[in-house]
């Protein structure tokens, strides 16, 4: 299909991480997007990205002297980006906000449209100083710029749309400035609802109620958030609370989560909500060229020596890591690599959960960990969990490590040079985990729950191992013991003997893991589903 034949799509997005030194990400949500609009590219794809020109971005979050993380923040200046010449204008709590358009496709992807109002002619300039920061009005107000903002920029940019996604629900408020729209040009508002239904299209992807976005009507009406719709319109678009998930499965044709069984879950968890759309599943996928070394996917391509290739990376990484940490690893010891955000639910610790059982192997460093996630900064749970592999790198200083301040540049290294990827969420609660493709496609093998994207990737003991059977219960003192012991027995009676006594059948599981995965979660497979599934109307 030719892009002249394709419709073309506004992304929204509240984050890209396109590159470590472009602070326009926080974690997860942007790597995906960033991913898709550099696949996008590549195949001529007519994607036209909308997002928030940050100027400090998300946290550079350090380790103090006592092992406890915190935050900072930096104002940041970019050469790269290119000065449309256009501004549009929103209003927050009705005083104007001036919205300056950058562009920039300086990372191989799509030409990305920024936001900015960190101008002089705005008081309230610091609406995209922090993403993520602060409080429920600055989200707002940043949900304003970018929603309303974003459809108001492709106006003024003369960029024709056909279709509207929205990457989470940060974005619904271009759907009501749709609808805002259609109303000044005489339609009613059942009309105008109806028509952007048909122009709109979502992607959910928290799998946790809590989780996803609400806010207080009365707080969107004071901000301005409602583009002239009353108050009973938009309690019928979002509930009261304002929920943005809800609003974006009620504001769309169709929605998608980002893998099979995540879909099973939107679809259980948002049951109940009247009006919405259908939650179809399409599997997140990684952008290779940014995350696959190509010494591997060359060695694998050309039949060549894959055990050998995979051994000078890792020596590369444990170089990075020693740079990074003072920690000199041992290459010819088995090195795991678990790098996430730091969230309860991903159950960072749990390989510590049971000491007597896995100290003899750190002690004698058989079983080496390097970890690395940031903590939301509002997070003091995430903080603790973060504070508490600290300690754990200090209780076993041969074998543990956590690397501060995790980045694309940190995920990168670990995803290439590992040589396991371990991931242990409390199913269902992990809706993708890209992490894991990243290290799959790189010959990493996947020691994972059944979660996210791993039930459609896994052949146990053929390309990688599961953990557990799939087990789930909401009783998590249950299911956290249940998968202590499954991921011990995993670990140490099937990884450990295959790495330490046959080499022959590692580097068999490493060759299929790179070839069961590199096709069908990489970033076409993906754009393909969307433009089938999603984009062109059935």
């Amino acid at each position: 299909m030719s892009e002249n034949q394709l419709p073309s799509v506004a992304y929204f997005s509240m984050e890209y991480g396109l590159h470590s030194d472009f602070k326009m990400y926080a974690g997860g949500l942007g790597i995906l997007a960033g991913d898709y609009i550099k696949g996008a590219q590549d195949i001529g794809a007519p994607i036209i990205p909308i997002g928030l020109k940050w100027k400090q971005g998300y946290t550079d979050q350090k380790i103090d002297a006592d092992g406890n993380p915190y935050d900072s923040y930096h104002n940041y200046v970019y050469d790269f980006l290119e000065d449309t010449g256009v501004s549009v204008t929103v209003k927050v709590r009705k005083t104007d906000v001036v919205c300056k358009v950058w562009k920039t496709e300086h990372f191989g992807n799509r030409p990305l449209y920024l936001l900015d109002t960190d101008i002089p002619e705005n008081s309230d300039a610091w609406i995209t100083g922090q993403l993520y920061g602060w409080f429920g009005e600055e989200r707002i107000a940043q949900e304003i710029v970018l929603g309303v903002g974003g459809v108001k920029a492709m106006r003024a940019l003369g960029i024709p749309i056909d279709v509207y996604h929205f990457n989470e629900g940060h974005a619904a408020l271009a759907a009501i400035e749709l609808i805002r729209e259609k109303m000044s040009g005489g339609s009613t508002f059942e009309e105008a609802w109806k028509a952007t239904r048909e122009e709109v299209v979502f992607t959910t992807h928290t799998p946790i109620k809590e989780g996803n976005e609400t806010h207080p009507l009365d707080r969107l009406e004071y901000m301005g958030a409602f583009g002239g719709l009353t108050r009973d319109q938009m309690e019928r678009i979002g509930g009261d609370p304002f929920n943005m998930t809800v609003a974006g499965l009620r504001l769309s044709r169709i929605s998608n989560a980002v893998a099979q069984l995540h879909a099973d879950t939107a679809n259980k968890m948002w049951k109940e909500v009247a009006g919405r759309s259908e939650i179809i599943g399409i599997t997140n996928a990684i952008h290779t060229p940014t995350w696959v070394d190509e010494r591997m996917t060359r060695a694998f391509e050309e039949g060549g020596d894959l055990w050998a290739v995979h051994k000078e990376i890792k020596q590369e990484l444990i170089g990075f890591i020693e740079e990074r940490s003072g920690i000199a690893l041992n290459a010819d010891h088995l090195l795991i690599g678990f790098s996430r955000r730091a969230a309860p639910y991903k159950r960072s610790d749990l390989i510590f959960s049971q000491p007597e059982v896995i100290e003899p192997y750190l002690e004698s460093g058989k079983i080496q960990i390097v970890f690395s996630g940031k903590a939301h900064p509002l997070d003091d749970n995430g903080k603790k969990i973060v504070s508490n592999l600290v300690a754990m790198m200090k209780k076993y200083p041969k074998s543990v490590v956590f690397l501060e301040n995790y980045d694309m540049t940190i995920g990168a290294q670990l995803t290439r040079g590992s040589d396991i990827w371990l991931n242990n969420p409390r199913r269902p609660l992990e809706a993708s985990g890209t992490s894991g493709m990243k290290a799959a496609m790189n010959g990493v093998l996947n020691c994972s729950i059944l979660d996210g994207w791993w039930p459609e990737a896994c052949i146990d003991g053929e390309n990688g191992w599961q953990i557990g059977d799939g087990f789930e219960t909401t009783d998590f003192a249950v299911l956290d013991r249940h998968d202590s012991d499954a991921l011990y027995d995993t670990l140490l009676n099937r990884v450990l003997p295959v790495f330490y006594e046959d080499q022959a059948q590692w580097v068999q599981m490493m060759h299929r893991s790179i070839e069961t995965t590199r096709t069908e979660f990489a970033t076409k497979r993906m754009l393909d589903e969307y433009y089938t599934r999603m984009y062109i109307p059935s």
